[in-house]
Formats: C-alpha cells, structure tokens, sequence
C-alpha cells in the first residue's frame, strides 16, 4: 500500500508529500497523525536542514476530509491528530517551505501562515470555508492573518470565505512568489538550497526571533480556537452542514440562530 504521507531526504531537505490525489490530498485523521510525525521528527534529526511540503496530483491538499471526519469525529480530551498537525508546524524549529498548487482549503490555507516561504504556482487557489461549515478557523489564523493582512481583510477572508487567487495572495503577503506549474518546485527546492547552504544556527535563532513577539499568544489563541471548535461541532449549523453535505445539497441555515 503506497504511503499517503511521503518523505524524502534530498540532501538535507527533506521533501513530505501529501499523496492522495484522487481525493485532492483531502486529509484523514490517520495523514495528519503521519505529517505530525514527520514535523516533530525533523526537530531532532541533524540530517535535516530544511523541510519542503507539498501535494502530489493537482491540489496542494483540499483541507480536511469530511467522511473521514464523520467516521472519526472530535471526542474526549485527547489532542486531536489535526491540531497536533497544526502544532507541529507552528513550533517547527527548522525553515519550513510550501509548494502550493491547484486547491489549498481550509487548513490547506491556514498552515501556510506558519511556513518560513510559500510559493505558489499560477492558478492555484485558497479558501478558508470554516463558517461555511458552520465552525470557526483554526491554526491561530484569528490571530496571524488580521496581522498579515489588516481586519477587513481577514474578515473577508474568514467570514464571506472568498476564494484567493495564487496572485491575490501575493499581493496580501501570504505567498513570497508566483510562478509557472512546471516550476512550482523548482523554485520552492532552489529556495531550500539556499537555506541549507547558510548557517543553521544563525536560521534557527533568526527564526525563534521571528515567533517571539507573538509566540504566548499564538498559543493562548490557537487553544481559544480548538475550545471553540470544539463546542461548533455539536452545534446546530455544522450539523446541518455536515449534513447536507452527506446529502450532496445545499445547507438552510435559515431557521438556525
């Protein structure tokens, strides 16, 4: 059975695919587990200088896999596999890179806020539909993207859940760059080449430096958003949306407060 999670050290880069492209890299609780292990491993692997993610097929990752989600809903106490996920990158200790293309949904979007580079192929495309499935975002984006790209912004972003172009989230400061598909990872490795050729010390300190200012919020927020979360998902909206979902038809919130 091919691995849905991949790695692969290329020097000192280690490249991890998401590899499920007939679903459109759509995540299971079982992949977040796998890419959790394959971020928090980096830490302690002095083989590793650099980690470069990105999706195979045509998306980047469609975000979460809702099927998969029903199967193995959010239960008891334990730290869910997608928020361990989050936390990982969020507290990599390496310069992390994205390669983004085709689609790039809801956490598809908003762990790239926690990557040291992202580049982004022309066409591909961001959405953040959390309120559309009547939850709230998560990764700290409450926190991250108002500071990124203004209130107004953020609200557009989160609450309207307007879809980006790769050149709309350049423009924002989400991306570093917008390129060709055919080199989309090109572009990302030579990226990754020139990180590993510097001092890793000097990378890893300017990297804490660069979290510090916002480092014990964005974990007080990213806590506030999964307590949230948490409570969204037995609540009346994300249940009809859940719902209607299954039933492959448009969800009423009409009667919903």
């Amino acid at each position: 059975m091919v691995s849905l999670i991949q790695k692969q050290l290329d020097g000192a880069i280690l490249r991890i695919t998401i590899n499920r492209p007939e679903k459109k890299n759509a995540l299971t609780a079982q992949m977040y587990t796998d890419l959790a292990d394959a971020f928090e491993q980096t830490n302690t692997d002095s083989a590793v200088r650099v980690v470069l993610l990105h999706g195979e097929g045509d998306s980047f990752t469609a975000g979460n896999d809702l099927e998969d989600f029903l199967k193995r809903p959010w239960t008891g106490n334990d730290m869910p596999p997608a928020v361990r996920f989050m936390y990982a990158v969020a507290q990599a200790s390496k310069p992390v890179i994205a390669a983004v293309h085709g689609s790039a949904v809801g956490i598809g979007a908003t762990i790239l806020l926690h990557c040291d580079l992202v580049y982004a192929a022309d066409g591909a495309r961001l959405m953040m539909p959390f309120v559309n499935l009547g939850i709230v975002p998560e990764a700290g984006s409450t926190l991250l993207l108002p500071a990124l790209v203004g209130r107004q912004r953020a609200a557009e972003l989160l609450m309207l859940a307007a879809p980006l172009t790769a050149q709309r989230a350049y423009e924002l400061g989400l991306v570093n760059a917008v390129v060709a598909p055919n080199t989309l990872l090109t572009a990302a490795m030579e990226a990754a080449r020139q990180l590993v050729t510097k001092p890793a010390g000097a990378l890893h300190a300017t990297k804490r430096l660069l979290r510090q200012p916002y480092a014990k919020e964005l974990d007080k927020v990213m806590r506030q958003e999964v307590e949230t979360l948490r409570q969204r998902l037995v609540s009346p909206d994300t249940k009809e949306a859940l719902t209607a979902f299954l039933e492959k038809r448009k969800p009423d919130f009409s009667k919903l407060q």
